[in-house]
């Protein structure tokens, strides 16, 4: 591990100022990342024509996951960057990306005008997305590492998520703003010669330079200036596949996290509309599944700080593990807003307080030199591969199991017995894999 310096590092002036500047961009990310999702089905109208609805829903979430497939190549290379250059300029950097990406969502033309092309457009913008998404988390978590108080780094790092938690809020309340004044057959009908789908995205490029301003203005963290030396790219890459098997059992625990928050923001209105919900009731939810996310984040992250984050992890996964199935059975035997309510409240639960205590144990697990690169990684496999597939996944289940409206479960059952398992092995024996089999290049 690079020496690190026996002077006494600089201080952030404002940590609550320095959560808001970083965690700024990363509303954007995952303000671009819900509305792909969460319109899905007016996008794969617009831009994915296919025989049946089923089909085109499906290739637009075929895009959505190929986006996030890209987060592993962005969390390489974005990660490496950061890691060598610092925290502060490389969030400025996957913020421009991200930005390109939006912008090219946007104002793309559609399939009935353009034919393929906008298709290849449309595709071109998640991979921008998705490659700038991979090292976004990571670099924004380990900027909240590395400026919490002793004692409290789950909380501080808890942040990163809940900010993501007010994107979807705001997402979705600009949704059923629309919704509810602009009633029509399709979302697809427009406003002024603008698809209603289109309007959320535009807000996003609107507050673009707001969000540029605020990540500018970012303090570089005490942690890396501190260190004599920083990795060069080579050196970052090499120690990232020396420590394989950490970034591995990392993406285990994040699996978990991952397919809840896809399972209930992204594909909650194409659940809604399987279980014949309404449009504007499953939106409401969504909000309401957004304010508890927000609020269960940091309380999972600060309960972890006082009891440990083995006894967190392990309760939640084992929770979701019995529970998912039973859950969704109740509610698709008789589908109401309110089963729905009840069943996104619990899986909410889940989600926070696992999310916020699993981003700190990330943080503590790597090599503290590759910190921003090998959480990147272990999140962005969790994420692309996963994660991301949760809407295209719990689709196809219930097609593949005859309409089966719970077996989306099996999905979350899944994720948590991976977290089960991994967690039991980092911090085996009472130490985590880190302390113990940590390896520098």
């Amino acid at each position: 591990m690079p020496p690190i310096s026996t002077s006494q590092p600089p201080v952030i002036k404002s940590r609550i100022g320095a959560i808001l500047r970083a965690t700024s961009g990363n509303f954007l990310e995952q303000f671009d990342f819900f509305l792909f999702g969460f319109y899905a089905q007016d996008i794969a109208k617009a831009f994915f024509p296919a025989q049946n609805e089923t089909a085109a829903l499906l290739n637009a979430y075929g895009v959505f996951w190929l986006g996030a497939l890209m987060r592993p190549v962005g969390a390489i290379v974005l990660g490496a960057y950061i890691d060598r250059i610092g925290r502060r300029q490389g969030l400025i950097v996957t913020l421009a990306l991200m930005a390109v990406g939006t912008v090219a969502i946007t104002f793309c033309p559609t399939y009935a005008s353009i034919g393929i092309a906008a298709t290849i457009i449309v595709l071109i913008g998640r991979l921008i997305q998705g490659f700038s998404a991979g090292v976004e988390l990571g670099g924004v978590s380990v900027y909240l590492a590395e400026i919490a108080t002793p004692g409290n780094r789950g909380f501080y790092t808890s942040f990163q998520s809940s900010s993501q938690q007010v994107a979807i809020f705001v997402a979705a309340i600009i949704g059923f703003i629309l919704r509810e004044s602009v009633p029509a057959d399709t979302f697809l009908d427009s406003v002024g010669g603008i698809a209603k789908w289109r309007i959320p995205f535009f807000v996003g490029c609107l507050i673009i330079p707001v969000i540029f301003m605020l990540r500018r203005s970012l303090e570089e963290t005490p942690a890396f200036l501190a260190m004599k030396k920083h990795p060069t790219a080579s050196e970052v890459f090499a120690s990232a596949i020396a420590n394989w098997r950490i970034v591995v059992l990392g993406m285990m625990i994040a699996v978990l996290t991952t397919t809840t928050f896809y399972f209930i923001t992204v594909y909650a209105p194409g659940f809604g509309k399987q279980l014949n919900l309404s449009p504007t009731g499953t939106l409401l939810v969504t909000l309401l599944v957004a304010i508890t996310n927000f609020i269960w984040n940091p309380v999972g992250g600060a309960v972890s700080d006082r009891i440990g984050r083995k006894p967190v992890l392990l309760t939640i996964a084992g929770l979701a593990l019995v529970t998912a199935y039973p859950a969704l059975s109740w509610l698709a035997a008789e589908p109401t807003l309110g089963k729905l309510l009840a069943v996104q409240m619990m899986f909410s639960f889940y989600f926070g307080v696992y999310s916020g205590t699993m981003l700190g144990c990330l943080v503590e697990i790597v090599p503290a030199h590759v910190r921003t690169t090998c959480f990147s990684i272990a999140f962005a496999l969790a994420a692309g591969i996963f994660g991301t597939a949760t809407p295209f996944v719990s689709t196809k289940l219930i097609e593949m199991t005859h309409q089966d409206k719970a077996s989306p479960a099996y999905w979350l059952m899944f994720g948590a017995a991976l977290g089960i398992i991994a967690t039991l092995t980092v911090y085996r024996g009472g130490r985590t894999i880190e302390t113990r089999e940590a390896v520098t290049a």
